[in-house]
């Protein structure tokens, strides 16, 4: 095996744990209990997976690395929010939304690569132009904004808070 393709292979593993410990972490919240662990997972392997993607070798600037940039940006505001403002007064909501837009980045890709490299989605959408993959986005983007508005409505009910570090062991 390559160093590039261990390389690509430890990224997409770290793209693939924080997508699903960004649902765990996520639906937690929903159901009102702190998921420490996760939470730090999540957000530690999502913004590990954001500043990989800028190690592969390019000669443009492609949309990933826009992706990149804003994952970049938002992780350490949802980090923030958690671990050092606790979830304190604006930073809860700061927190939530910083947080389920990441987790929707991170699917957002999963989505594009799934139909690059899954023959029969690639069949469905060779150039992703195609109503199947724009289905398929609106219907992550659906999703997202009604995680990202029940996430922040349940987190102003919520009685546990995942800041503490009490929660994180």
């Amino acid at each position: 095996m390559s160093a590039l393709a261990a390389f690509t292979l430890f990224h997409v593993g770290l793209s693939l744990v924080g997508i699903v410990a960004g649902f765990v972490a996520m639906f937690g919240w929903l159901r009102h209990q702190a998921q420490g662990r996760w939470t730090l997972v999540f957000l530690t392997t999502t913004l590990a997976t954001s500043l990989t993607g800028f190690l592969f070798p390019f000669v443009q600037f492609l949309p990933s690395h826009a992706v990149g940039i804003v994952s970049s940006l938002i992780v350490p505001v949802a980090m923030l929010g958690l671990y050092r403002c606790r979830l304190a007064g604006h930073w809860r909501w700061l927190y939530t939304v910083s947080s389920v837009a990441a987790l929707y980045l991170n699917s957002f890709v999963l989505v594009v690569q799934l139909f690059l490299k899954v023959p029969p989605l690639h069949a469905l959408a060779p150039t992703q132009t195609e109503p199947a993959f724009l289905a398929a986005q609106l219907a992550t983007l659906a999703f997202f904004i009604w995680l990202g508005v029940a996430t922040t409505r349940e987190s102003k009910r919520a009685s546990v808070s995942a800041a503490p570090n009490a929660s994180l062991v």
